[in-house]
């Protein structure tokens, strides 16, 4: 039996975020400044530059984080490995290197809370079951999910995505039902969704963060000759082509004013 006192319900600590397993909270301001960094502080809060941290109910379902990122829990929690043999471990060391994300995923089950590490980014609070059952990351985006959920690698549609694109060739692939949390440098009041059916996307830049596994993904060309692509100035483009959602962040990776 515990008790918490002086942290959801801290008059500087408010939940922006609830889905599943999971709870966003945000601090409104950073109380911890000198005199030097105060007035960085002020303004940091005032442009929303805030800390955000991932709760976790283990009550409601076992989850899955990134390596490296618990900072505290309490109560009934039990972290493993999440390796359930020679055969998987060497399956997910495989899908770690191809896609850049950590190899082990530490799961925690019972029924205590888990709290991840504070970070500035944004928190984004997703349900697979919304993208089809699957739901493919832009690299390093992963955080947290809620366990049910399967992680494979999935290879891009053809070799110009890697090699034109200067991508990795895989991409960390979610699958099944559950909750899933994504560390994003835009907000979600600005992300776009997309719905296609059938249709195509093209984006000039790496902007999308999440697409439907059932969407086919390339890099390909602007114009349809190299002269063409060349006179408009984009040269290659990502392609996302066939039925399924893509959700892209159009402020974020802006160059320096």
């Amino acid at each position: 039996m515990y008790q918490i006192a002086n942290f959801t319900d801290n008059d500087d600590v408010k939940v922006i975020a609830q889905l599943g397993a999971f709870q966003v909270i945000e601090y409104q301001r950073d109380l911890s400044v000198t005199p030097d960094s105060a007035i960085t502080a002020y303004y940091s809060a005032q442009m929303n530059v805030k800390k955000r941290q991932l709760v976790c109910r283990l009550d409601r379902s076992p989850v899955t984080i990134q390596a490296g990122s618990m900072q505290w829990m309490l109560g009934d929690v039990n972290a493993t490995t999440g390796i359930k043999g020679v055969g998987d471990f060497l399956g997910k060391a495989v899908r770690g290197k191809a896609t850049g994300e950590s190899a082990i995923k530490p799961e925690y089950t019972g029924s205590g809370l888990l709290v991840l590490e504070p970070t500035y980014k944004y928190l984004i609070l997703l349900d697979a079951a919304e993208w089809g059952g699957g739901v493919v990351l832009d690299d390093g985006l992963f955080l947290a999910c809620e366990s049910s959920l399967q992680h494979k690698a999935v290879m891009r549609s053809n070799l110009s995505s890697a090699v034109a694109g200067g991508e990795g060739l895989f991409n960390l692939s979610l699958n099944g039902r559950g909750v899933f949390c994504v560390e994003s440098d835009c907000p979600q009041e600005e992300l776009i969704e997309i719905t296609l059916q059938d249709d195509v996307l093209k984006i000039d830049g790496n902007y999308a963060i999440a697409w439907s596994k059932s969407l086919s993904f390339t890099v390909e060309r602007s114009g349809k000759s190299l002269i063409g692509s060349a006179a408009s100035g984009e040269g290659l483009v990502n392609v996302y082509r066939g039925t399924g959602k893509v959700l892209m962040m159009p402020t974020a990776k802006m160059p320096n004013i």
